[in-house]
C-alpha cells in the first residue's frame, strides 16, 4: 500500500500560487503566508534575492510550525518572484508612478523573471531550493497602452509592474523558459521538488 503524502503548507497568499498548484492536481493543507523582509541586501544579485526571499519564507512558516506536532514533517514550499533588467531589480509595484516607471523601462526590451522555489520540512533540515530563470521581452509600448494597464489595476503589487496572466499577456511578443514560473511558481520543478521529499504528484490526479 502506497503511504499517503505528507501534508503541504503553502506559505504565500497568493492566490495564483494555489490556482498554479490545483493546475498540477495539488491542494495544500493549510495556506500560511510569511510575514518577512523583502528589502534586497547590498550586492544582491536578483538571482540570490529570489532564492533568498524564498528560503526565508519556508523558514519563517516551518519556525510558526515548528512546535505544533500536527504539523511536524508537513512540507512548506515556498516562492518569490523578481524582475530585473540586468542586475536593476523592479520593485512590486504599490503606486501608479511605480507601476508606470516598470513598463515605460520595459517597453520595447527584453527583461529576466527570476522564481525562487524552496521546499522545506517542518521540524526537520535539508530544505531543496531552486531558482527558475525565464527571459520575456516587451513590444514597444505606446502612451495610450501604458495608460489603459495603469487604469486596470492589474500591476497593482506585482513584481515589475505586470502580470503575464493578465492583459499585460498583450504586451509579450517572447517568451523563454517557464510561464508558470513568471505567475509565480514554475509547476516543472514545484513536482520535481516535492517528488524528492516522497510526495506523489501523480497520486494527486486520482
Amino acid at each position: 500500500m502506497t503511504a499517503p503524502n505528507p501534508k503541504l503548507v503553502l506559505a504565500s497568499a497568493s492566490p495564483r500560487r494555489v490556482e498554479l498548484l490545483a493546475q498540477i492536481g495539488v491542494t495544500p493543507d493549510r495556506v500560511l503566508p510569511a510575514d518577512i523582509d523583502e528589502t534586497p541586501l547590498a550586492k544582491e544579485t536578483p538571482r540570490q534575492l529570489a532564492g533568498r526571499l524564498a528560503r526565508q519564507k519556508a523558514e519563517a512558516v516551518c519556525q510558526t510550525l515548528a512546535g505544533d506536532a500536527e504539523w511536524r514533517g508537513a512540507l512548506v514550499i515556498a516562492a518569490d518572484t523578481v524582475v530585473a533588467v540586468g542586475r536593476r531589480i523592479l520593485p512590486k509595484a504599490e503606486t501608479e508612478e511605480e507601476a508606470s516607471a516598470c513598463l515605460a523601462l520595459l517597453s520595447g526590451r527584453g527583461h529576466r523573471v527570476y522564481t525562487g522555489l524552496c521546499v522545506h520540512p517542518v521540524g526537520e533540515n535539508g530544505h531543496k531550493g531552486r531558482v527558475v530563470e525565464t527571459r520575456v521581452t516587451f513590444k514597444h509600448l505606446s502612451k495610450q497602452e501604458i495608460a489603459a494597464y495603469l487604469a486596470s489595476r492589474d500591476w497593482e503589487g506585482k513584481a515589475g509592474g505586470y502580470a503575464i496572466q493578465g492583459p499585460a499577456a498583450a504586451f509579450i511578443s517572447r517568451i523563454v523558459g517557464s510561464h508558470s514560473a513568471v505567475i509565480g511558481l514554475p509547476l516543472h520543478e514545484t513536482a520535481m521538488l516535492l517528488s524528492g521529499r516522497d510526495f506523489d504528484v501523480a497520486g494527486e490526479w486520482t
